[in-house]
């Protein structure tokens, strides 16, 4: 989730914008906005720094399953809800590891961790399509690699108990998961266009904002609405890790929905923060 120095000139911004009068944010700051990212960079293949962050991609990825699923069982093996941490404990355990985990690699790799977010980023020119394909690759392995780990360590509880896979639940339509995967993904992609906005970062320092701490109760939160309707997947990598070593029918059954609702979602935050939040054309004028 990089923040980079960006330039309000481009495109619509041409045009100053006012601050809220009395703040500290009556003042210009400068800062200029990178080329958008080439669609292929021979470079990075050389480069120790591409395999690096794709390394750092694979170990958070591989630590996020291996902690949510892991407390999914806890919750799941409890013969009462007063011994458990509940659906709550569930959300905090996903937004509290994207919390940590985005802190700990952004500097790395962007701490993406998801590939709708590469996804996202990758459509807004943040990243090349070399370096978006290798992320995606990576966060996967890390989430089966991760899922392997917890049922290695249940057993066959961990199929007894679903194996923490992503399903559209009895008595929602596959079209309302879809919906609250598009929604939720929406939701999570919009915030780190936010949280990591080099414009708000360079014109509202009166606002101190850590990026993975909105990020993370973003995920917090949506977990917290759509759990009860897909087990909340937003990040297809999680999705698939979960359904591979679970490979129970009914999973593979509504898989699709947590690849394209996600993509779906990161695609239309794109968009919208792009175009009507930040005003700048997806491509650059001449």
């Amino acid at each position: 989730m990089e923040g980079k120095e960006e330039d309000v000139k481009l495109g619509a911004n041409k045009f100053s914008e006012r601050q809220p009068i009395g703040t500290s944010a009556q003042t210009d700051k400068d800062y200029k906005e990178p080329p958008p990212a080439p669609l292929y960079e021979p470079g990075e293949l050389t480069s120790w720094s591409f395999y690096r962050a794709g390394i750092a991609e694979f170990m958070a990825t591989f630590l996020f399953l291996y902690i949510t699923i892991l407390t999914v069982m806890g919750v799941s093996r409890s013969p009462s809800k007063c011994n458990t941490v509940g659906i709550q404990g569930i959300a905090w355990a996903f937004g509290g590891m994207i919390f940590a985990l985005v802190y700990c690699t952004a500097g790395i790799s962007g701490g993406h961790i998801n590939p709708a977010v590469t996804f996202g980023l990758f459509l807004a020119r943040k990243l090349s399509l070399t370096r978006a394909l290798f992320y995606i690759i990576m966060q996967c392995l890390g989430a089966i690699c991760g899922a392997g780990v917890v049922k290695g360590f249940e057993g066959s509880t961990y199929v007894q108990k679903l194996g923490g896979a992503n399903f559209v639940a009895s008595g929602y339509t596959k079209g309302s998961g879809l919906g609250a995967e598009i929604v939720g993904t929406f939701v999570l992609v919009y915030t780190v266009f936010s949280a990591t906005d080099a414009k708000r970062n360079a014109r509202d320092s009166h606002v101190p904002i850590l990026a993975p701490l909105p990020i993370g109760f973003a995920v917090f939160l949506v977990h917290l609405a759509t759990i009860p309707i897909t087990g909340t997947g937003i990040n297809p990598a999680r999705s698939l890790g979960a359904a591979i070593i679970y490979n129970r029918q009914h999973a593979w059954d509504d898989h699709w929905i947590f690849w394209v609702g996600p993509f779906i979602g990161a695609a239309l935050a794109a968009i919208y923060h792009q175009i009507i939040i930040r005003a700048i054309p997806f491509k650059a004028r001449a």
